[in-house]
């Protein structure tokens, strides 16, 4: 898994409307007006309607925005300063009882299979399994929190007669384990296909986990990773945002949070707001979607399920409905969580998802008068900016 812990926005360009009510003198203060500037300019507006008594009630990309926009205003002369990005509470003490590469590629430790089956229904795209390792009688015992990834070694060895490197996957149970016995680990792995030259080409790492029988042995390293750790408030506020095997981690968040006997186990009884997105091309594509939906009946108070099948859905431009087109149409509702020092947002899946969502928060942010890309690395300073994608 190839991992960015950063997205590089480019959306300077990027044309926004704004809808102002009350700005501007006589009836037009009373009614509401439309203008639409590119992004570097939205600051500069925001000042300028403040200091004319006008109220920001929505900001969206002008491509999805009302018609008729009005040019924008001219800034009133010498401006206050932009408003900075409020400050944002530390919301925990670093993780350092993690535990952290307790085996090496050179030492690995070698794990048994005790499951593999498919995640997927009828009709879906590609090949998604769920594997199961058995990790007893390690010295050191092989265990991890959620959030973490391992290492896997394939067996064989490369076209260079070397043998094949590891690659990471995301930890997809908790740290007792699917069967709660605190020993095993599991993975969700999409097979990687590719097209090179007219032929169909295999990874090498996924395809031999996917293919792999229960009994077998495993080399495996790890665990790695403290970015992706949970907070240990129980009345944090956690936002997932995750596309296809993307949700490995935030399996393993809700089945900490929700599940019963982890609840009983853990000693962790979580209070606070738990909001999934998930993005996936089909119905069919989602993964353990019967777990969560069992989740949103249990606990309507805490749990969220919003769901976005670019195949199936249309967005309000009416093209496919990605993740971050949901997450720009509840922008405003994340934003106002964001605002609350307990509130995490972890983003796990495929890089592409990055500058959409980065769009979105940018306008709800300059909505409210904050800089966005200066309020994203002081949440992240804060741990509660968590980004793992590939």
């Amino acid at each position: 898994m190839r991992v960015s812990t950063s997205a590089a926005t480019q959306s300077d360009g990027r044309m926004f409307t704004v809808v102002v009510q009350g700005f501007g003198v006589g009836r037009q203060r009373q009614g509401e007006r439309r203008f639409t500037v590119p992004y570097n300019r939205m600051q500069a507006l925001v000042q300028t309607i403040a200091q004319q008594g006008g109220r920001i009630t929505a900001v969206v990309p002008a491509d999805q925005g009302a018609t008729q926009a009005e040019p924008a205003p001219a800034a009133a002369p010498a401006p206050e300063a932009p408003s900075p990005a409020p400050k944002s509470v530390k919301a925990a003490p670093s993780h350092a009882a993690v535990p952290v590469n307790l085996y090496k590629p050179k030492s690995p430790f070698v794990g048994t299979v005790t499951e593999n089956y498919s995640l997927l229904a009828e009709g879906a795209i590609g090949r998604v399994n769920h594997i199961t390792f058995d990790l007893a009688g390690g010295d050191p015992q092989l265990h991890y929190v959620e959030g973490q990834s391992i290492g896997i070694i394939p067996d064989g060895s490369d076209a260079n007669g070397k043998p094949h490197k590891l690659r990471l996957y995301s930890i997809a149970s908790t740290r007792h384990g699917d069967n709660m016995a605190g020993h095993t680990v599991s993975l969700c792995v999409r097979q990687l296909q590719y097209e090179k030259d007219g032929e169909t080409i295999n990874g090498v790492c996924s395809t031999f986990l996917c293919d792999i029988e229960p009994g077998a042995k495993v080399k495996i390293t790890g665990p790695v990773g403290k970015e992706m750790l949970l907070p240990q408030d129980e009345e944090a506020n956690v936002i997932m945002l995750a596309t296809g095997t993307g949700i490995a981690p935030m399996r393993a968040y809700l089945r900490r949070m929700f599940e019963p006997t982890e609840r009983e186990k853990n000693g962790w009884n979580f209070r606070g707001k738990a909001w999934l997105f998930m993005g996936v091309p089909k119905t069919p594509n989602l993964l353990y979607d019967a777990d969560f939906e069992h989740y949103l009946s249990q606990y309507p108070d805490n749990f969220r399920y919003t769901k976005a099948i670019s195949r199936e859905q249309q967005n309000a431009k009416g093209g496919r409905m990605y993740i971050q087109d949901r997450v720009l149409e509840h922008a405003d509702e994340i934003f106002t969580m964001i605002e609350d020092p307990k509130t995490h947002v972890y983003m796990c899946g495929l890089r592409g998802m990055e500058p959409g969502i980065d769009e979105a928060m940018t306008a709800a942010a300059s909505a409210k008068g904050i800089n966005w890309s200066e309020l994203r690395p002081q949440l992240k300073k804060a741990e509660r900016w968590h980004v793992e994608t590939y």
